[in-house]
C-alpha cells in the first residue's frame, strides 16, 4: 500500500503543484485567488493574486500560472513576489479560460484552453513561442487539460478530459507544430465515481511512467511510456487535480486533491 501523508489542508481548490529551485513547494488555490507555498523548512505562506489561478509551472525565476478568471497567463517573480500579466489573447481574441501550462526545452510555453466545463464548445491548445508569438497548435478538443512531455522531450501528451483519453504527437519545437497525432491511451471510467471522471493534470515520473490525476475517480492512474495501464494509486479524496514529483526524492509524488482541499505526499 502506498504511504500517503497530508502536507497541507483546508486549501480552496488546489491545483498545479510545482517545486522551485530552492525546494519550496507551490500550488495555486483557484477558489482562494491565491498562490500557496510550503517552504522547504515546512513553513507556509499565501500570496494573493486575484482572479482564478489554475495550472502552475516554474521557469527562470518566475512562477507562471493560468488565470481562468481573467483569461490570461500571468507570472510571479519568485524574488520580489510581483505578479504581472504576460498575455491574454490570440490575435485579439481573449484566451478561453486557460487551464494548464508547460514549457518545452526551447522555452516555448504550451497552454490548454478548454473553455467552461459547463458548455459543449470545443477547446484548444496554444503556444506562446520563445520569440513572443501566440498561436493555436491543436483545436476541436473536448476540454483539453493536462500536458506532459515524455522523456524523449519530443512526444507531447495532451489530456482530453471529457473524452477520457490522452493524445500523443511529435512536438516540433522549431516549427511550432504538433504532428503525427494519435490517441495514446484511454482512461476508463470508474462507474462508481460519478458520470464524468477523466484525466486532469499529469506528470512523468523518474521511472519513465506517466502519472495521471483522474478527477472524479479518486486515483492517480499510472501508465507505461507506451500508454499501457500499470496500476492505480488510491487517494483519500475523489478529485485529484494535478501531480508532480519532488526531484530531491524527499516528498515523492505530490498531488493536489480538491474534494478535501489537501496537498498530499505519496511515497511510491
Amino acid at each position: 500500500m502506498d504511504d500517503i501523508r497530508v502536507l497541507a489542508k483546508d486549501l480552496r481548490f488546489p491545483e498545479g503543484p510545482e517545486f522551485d529551485a530552492a525546494g519550496n513547494l507551490w500550488c495555486v488555490e483557484q477558489e482562494g485567488e491565491s498562490i500557496f507555498c510550503r517552504k522547504a523548512d515546512g513553513s507556509t505562506k499565501r500570496i494573493h493574486t486575484g482572479g482564478r489561478p489554475n495550472g502552475l509551472t516554474c521557469h527562470h525565476g518566475h512562477l507562471w500560472f493560468c488565470d481562468s478568471g481573467h483569461n490570461s497567463i500571468r507570472r510571479m517573480n519568485l524574488r520580489t513576489e510581483r505578479v504581472e500579466t504576460v498575455f491574454s489573447d490570440i490575435n485579439g481574441q481573449p484566451l478561453s479560460m486557460p487551464n494548464d501550462l508547460l514549457f518545452d526545452d526551447d522555452g516555448n510555453l504550451l497552454v490548454t484552453c478548454p473553455g467552461s466545463p459547463d458548455d459543449s464548445l470545443a477547446g484548444y491548445v496554444a503556444v506562446f513561442s520563445a520569440a513572443g508569438s501566440v498561436e493555436i497548435i491543436a483545436d476541436g478538443l473536448q476540454y483539453p487539460n493536462g500536458l506532459a512531455l515524455l522523456p524523449d522531450r519530443r512526444t507531447l501528451l495532451i489530456a482530453e478530459t471529457h473524452q477520457q483519453r490522452i493524445w500523443s504527437g511529435y512536438w516540433d519545437t522549431k516549427g511550432i507544430s504538433w504532428e503525427t497525432i494519435r490517441v495514446w491511451t484511454t482512461v476508463i471510467e470508474n462507474p462508481d465515481a460519478g458520470p464524468i471522471p477523466g484525466p486532469d493534470g499529469m506528470t512523468v515520473g523518474p521511472d519513465g511512467n506517466l502519472y495521471v490525476a483522474v478527477f472524479g475517480a479518486g486515483v492517480v492512474r499510472v501508465f507505461s511510456g507506451e500508454g499501457q495501464f500499470v496500476r492505480d494509486i488510491h487517494l483519500p479524496g475523489q478529485n485529484p487535480s494535478n501531480c508532480t514529483f519532488d526531484s530531491s526524492g524527499n516528498l515523492g509524488l505530490v498531488v493536489t486533491e480538491t474534494e478535501r482541499g489537501e496537498l498530499l505526499s505519496i511515497t511510491i
